[in-house]
């Protein structure tokens, strides 16, 4: 700065700041979020993974493996009043996209809900029958 410009605001610099009647006075922390960086793709990257996670295609099963499977369950229903482990792969449909994952559980089936065409564990767990890909009883090699 030269000698001229420090004189330029003489008559103003020991004046008090104005404060206006009309519009209240903006907090610190008001004023630093004007400042804060603008994020315009907001949800663009959690949107990026959801696209780029997999899911499975269900499997239509043939005819000879829904006999097999009918057999299994047949076994089952046999089985119940001895509380039978087995273990149980089916098609969990994804809640957001289509296509899903195939979920394996073992556990001892409770009931087998005709009505409803579940299975149910004792752990609680419900395996819906239309979904059902294997089952593999306790003592059994697949």
């Amino acid at each position: 700065m030269n000698e001229k410009d420090t004189h330029k605001y003489d008559d103003i610099i020991h004046l008090p700041h104005h404060v206006s009647a009309k519009h209240p006075r903006m907090s610190l922390m008001n004023r630093a979020a004007q400042f804060s960086p603008f994020a315009a793709l907001t949800g663009h990257s959690a949107a990026i993974q959801e696209t780029a996670r997999l899911t499975d295609a269900f499997i239509e099963l043939n005819e000879d493996q829904k006999e097999q499977l009918d057999e299994q369950l047949q076994k089952l229903r046999g089985a119940l009043s001895r509380n039978p482990e087995a273990e149980f792969t089916y098609f969990q449909p994804d809640q957001r996209k289509s296509g899903g994952t195939y979920v394996t559980v073992r556990g001892t089936v409770k009931k087998i809900d005709e009505y409803r065409r579940r299975i149910l564990l004792m752990d609680g767990t419900m395996i819906p029958m239309e979904m059902l890909f294997s089952i593999l009883q306790a003592g059994e090699s697949s």
